[in-house]
């Protein structure tokens, strides 16, 4: 029964990958492909980090299932799908957990004496010091996906009477570190607006069609 799985698995991955990336065909077969490795996962219960991980190993799936963009592309000849992502999960939440011990060592073996210009002198200790973030690269798969705009649909949907102005400039200027509306304005002599509701109208939609392809909403 494991070898049947295991090999209708492998069939999903061939099929999807004669799909252009980011097809609706491709999208409905890799949530198959998801919903198939979900139960075979493996799981670190009560763990702080392991939800952030997981997210993060999702993502990278997605992104390297069919085809490297931002690791090494899935090989079966190597692993089964589940075993590649089983290894993924663990050694990030390895990484993760090697991080948070060398920041908790470096605060339990060093003092700071930090005095403020007043001679006010503040405790710092390792609790009260928030941990780092784990952020999925989010922000770069989205910005590769606008810089590349390989349908074309990004540059084509346009600003009436202001060509220059299209939903692909809009979301690169307006993604973090973002520029303001009021900057916007003034470059391109436009009301706030005006911009402001092209964005809510033509942008955000196709936005958050590539985000619901991701997996990110």
């Amino acid at each position: 029964m494991a070898e049947s799985s295991s090999l209708c698995l492998e069939m999903l991955i061939e099929q999807a990958r004669t799909y252009p990336p980011r097809s609706a065909n491709r999208q409905k077969i890799v949530a198959q492909i998801v919903a198939q490795i979900k139960p075979k996962l493996w799981k670190k219960i009560n763990d702080p980090y392991y939800e952030d991980v997981l997210q993060q190993a999702w993502l990278y799936l997605c992104a390297n299932l069919c085809e490297t963009t931002t690791g090494q592309a899935y090989d079966p000849r190597r692993a089964s799908v589940s075993s590649w992502m089983n290894f993924y999960l663990k050694h990030r939440l390895q990484d993760v957990w090697r991080d948070q011990a060398k920041i908790k060592h470096f605060f339990n073996n060093y003092t700071f004496d930090l005095t403020s210009e007043n001679n006010y002198t503040f405790d710092l200790t390792f609790e009260e010091i928030e941990a780092r973030p784990i952020v999925p690269p989010i922000l770069e798969i989205v910005k590769a996906w606008v810089e590349s705009d390989e349908t074309g649909e990004l540059s084509r949907i346009h600003l009436r009477g202001s060509h220059h102005v299209t939903c692909q400039l809009l979301i690169l200027r307006r993604l973090p570190p973002e520029t303001s509306w009021r900057e916007l304005s003034e470059e391109f002599n436009i009301p706030i607006p005006t911009l402001s509701s092209f964005y809510r109208r033509k942008c955000m939609p196709l936005l958050r069609q590539f985000g619901e392809s991701q997996g990110f909403l």
